[in-house]
């Protein structure tokens, strides 16, 4: 690749009841969906309200992941990158897809959404992913 690398971002949204086991499989499924190496995830992005729950940082310590917390302002000026809407998520966080706003702000402004909302019981993921540059 002449030197470029991609940084792969999973950002997560995630029921207060949700288990670090349950973000795991989750990421887990979501990097096999978007055929994505385990080793090119470098962080695991939420938004504040749920960044400092145990689940959360027990998942990324899992995930050998810096965890990631968003702040309410850049996830709904990454939203606008997002594709899922979900009438839920509008009503509880104003962004159609926590998971995908939370990828992308995490990714910065360059970060293209890889893979689009999927979603187990209590947990929501989607992919980000930032060229890197050397």
């Amino acid at each position: 690749m002449g030197g470029d690398e991609a940084m792969i971002v999973a950002g997560v949204g995630f029921r207060r009841s949700a288990d670090a086991s349950e973000i795991v499989m989750l990421v887990e499924q979501a990097l096999a969906r978007a055929a994505v190496k385990d080793e090119s995830l470098t962080q695991l992005a939420t938004i504040e309200a749920l960044a400092f729950l145990s689940a959360f940082n027990e998942a990324a310590h899992r995930l050998a992941v810096t965890p990631v917390s968003v702040t309410e302002q850049a996830l709904i000026a990454a939203a606008l990158r997002g594709s899922t809407n979900s009438a839920r998520s509008m009503a509880a966080h104003g962004v159609g897809s926590v998971a995908e706003a939370a990828a992308l702000a995490a990714g910065g402004p360059q970060a293209e959404l890889i893979l689009e909302r999927i979603a187990s019981a209590c947990v929501t993921c989607a992919l980000a992913r930032r060229e890197i540059h050397s």
